[in-house]
């Protein structure tokens, strides 16, 4: 379905961006793993894509640094020739209630969460004219159309890739190049653990946590999606109806 195609996942050594990255590779897409520390991780996501007979590697790049995304999407450029679908995925957490958040904790989140999406779009788009077709999908949070206490910040990075996305899609759908997001819920990753007894369950109507690849088959949809563009696709059991 994808075969031919080349992604780029960032945040892709681990938890829903692994599951993504794995996701695109089943379907036949070759796939550039980005990651921020853990290479051993990384390497064995691009391994376990390798596996569906796909070409996969592994770049480490800060995303949140326009000059690191800049080189790191000219790396895959060279690698595979160009970039067909872009995944931005790369997210941090550093939480707390407003009157005591540092504001260096404000910038972190909004720097790696919301521009680094920018960055990595920003770079992108030019491979994504050359084709006349790009897929971006950007992985933002219920957070994001609800707020949450305690997240100030990264419910502000994450509603912020909402209007990103829908920016980007008005903008670059006459050249045929689509842009979704995905609203994740309560999902089971080295971020969040397993928190089985958090009273945020019981707020959940399907009273479950999602999984990582809940969200790797919504993003596996908006990829071949040919026409859905500037959607928020909620994955969530129902939290934010």
């Amino acid at each position: 379905m994808l075969k031919g195609k080349v992604a780029l996942v960032t945040g892709g050594s681990r938890g829903i961006g692994a599951a993504i990255a794995r996701q695109l590779a089943s379907m036949g897409a070759n796939v550039a793993v980005i990651y921020a520390g853990n290479q051993q991780a990384a390497e064995e996501v691009c391994s376990q894509c390798r596996e569906f007979g796909v070409e996969s590697r592994a770049y480490r790049c800060n995303v949140a640094d326009f000059g690191e995304t800049k080189d790191t999407v000219a790396a895959v450029k060279a690698d595979f020739g160009t970039v067909h679908i872009l995944v931005n995925n790369a997210g941090i957490t550093r939480d707390g209630l407003i009157p005591m958040m540092k504001e260096d904790a404000f910038d972190a989140v909004l720097d790696t969460n919301l521009k680094g999406a920018f960055n990595m779009i920003r770079h992108c788009a030019g491979l994504f004219l050359r084709n006349r077709e790009g897929c971006i999908i950007n992985i933002s949070s219920v957070s994001g159309l609800m707020g949450n206490a305690g997240q100030c910040n990264y419910a502000a990075s994450k509603a912020g890739l909402i209007g990103l996305t829908k920016s980007v899609a008005k903008e670059l759908a006459p050249k045929g190049i689509r842009c979704n997001a995905i609203a994740p819920g309560f999902i089971r990753t080295d971020m969040t653990g397993t928190q089985e007894k958090n009273p945020l369950l019981a707020m959940i109507p399907l009273g479950t946590m999602g999984e990582a690849e809940d969200v790797a088959q919504a993003a596996a949809y908006l990829a071949t999606a040919k026409y859905v563009t500037g959607e928020v696709l909620r994955v969530d059991g129902g939290i934010a109806m």
